[in-house]
């Protein structure tokens, strides 16, 4: 018997070795370029800005730190550190650190308090809201060399009315310019005066995010408005409350104006009494010295205090953060 057997045909594509691939064009190429490199260049001019304001000026301070660099001579021999340990030799570098921390202590501690206090009264039923809310920030648009000139005369030793009102209840008159604690506090309360009002509003913007139906849940439950203050808002305005306080150390510490325009010759006392460290830098870098190299290394100084001081309000902000997230429970394993 014979059979026939026919070849199967395959029906499938034949793939040829020598098919080119397929070529991209150009709008798709320019398509994929731009969804890479568009999220940088949005965001480039903030680290252009800040390369050249910022980080440039910082690496230039420090490579004028490392010179002798006479103001009007310009830039000398190169000298490593030695710019840095007379710094920390002068008597007044230590006096001006010790003036610079006890303004910022005496000025941003009741500063955040009693911005928080305002903030709550402002955020309260009260009639003409809009009136209050721009009088509190109507101290911050005054120029600091008005506030001190004004300030100055309040304070002063002899005529300031403050001396005055103390004359008629029988206390005797503070020597404002003279007395250390004296001049701390009336160039403390110059500072409160301009930023108390910016910083009640920002607590009062952070006050007016909290849901009002915690409030109404808290009045249900018996609670008064000091409780409701200290049990809800509070709690909540805790991220607000670290933001004021690093703003506040970063200011505080960099304080100029207030204690240059205290008296006429702007030289912080005649023992140096209330000079701060950017004062100091002022004086070492366009005064008798007019030693940049000396000026750029308590500038330095300055920026690695403020960074210290920065790393522990992070640490204390990352640790206040994770106490008060959720802790959720977790599930035991039978």
């Amino acid at each position: 018997m014979v059979t026939s057997t026919t070849p199967k045909l395959d029906r499938r594509p034949k793939r040829s070795a020598d098919r080119e691939p397929r070529r991209i064009g150009f709008g798709q190429r320019l398509g994929r370029w731009d969804v890479k490199v568009s999220p940088y260049l949005y965001i480039s001019p903030f680290f252009i800005l800040f390369a050249i304001v910022g980080l440039f000026p910082l690496l230039y301070t420090a490579y004028v730190s490392m010179h002798k660099w006479h103001l009007i001579g310009g830039q000398g021999e190169f000298v490593g550190l030695e710019n840095f340990a007379y710094v920390l030799q002068q008597p007044f570098f230590w006096k001006a650190l010790r003036n610079t921390f006890s303004i910022f202590l005496l000025s941003s501690v009741p500063q955040v308090f009693i911005a928080i206090t305002i903030a709550a009264v402002l955020d309260a039923n009260l009639r003409a809201k809009t009136f209050w809310r721009m009088g509190v920030l109507l101290p911050f648009v005054v120029a600091p060399v008005a506030v001190s000139l004004i300030f100055g005369k309040l304070f002063a030793d002899d005529s300031g009315m403050i001396n005055a009102i103390l004359g008629g209840v029988g206390i005797e008159p503070i020597r404002w310019h003279a007395d250390v604690l004296a001049s701390h506090v009336a160039i403390s309360s110059m500072v409160n005066f301009r930023w108390i009002g910016y910083n009640t509003l920002i607590f009062l913007a952070a006050m007016q995010a909290v849901p009002r139906e915690l409030y109404e849940a808290a009045i249900l439950d018996g609670a008064g408005r000091l409780r409701q203050f200290f049990s809800v808002t509070v709690p909540l305005l805790r991220p607000t409350i670290i933001f004021v306080v690093v703003t506040s150390t970063i200011g505080g510490l960099q304080i100029f104006d207030e204690p240059r325009l205290f008296d006429q010759t702007g030289q912080g006392g005649g023992d140096r009494q209330w000079m701060t460290v950017t004062m100091y830098l002022y004086e070492v870098g366009w005064g008798s010295q007019k030693s940049f190299g000396r000026a750029a290394a308590i500038a330095w100084i300055l920026f690695v205090i403020i960074l210290i001081i920065g790393l522990i309000n992070f640490s204390i902000t990352r640790r206040i953060a994770s106490d008060s997230a959720p802790k959720s429970g977790r599930k035991q394993k039978r």
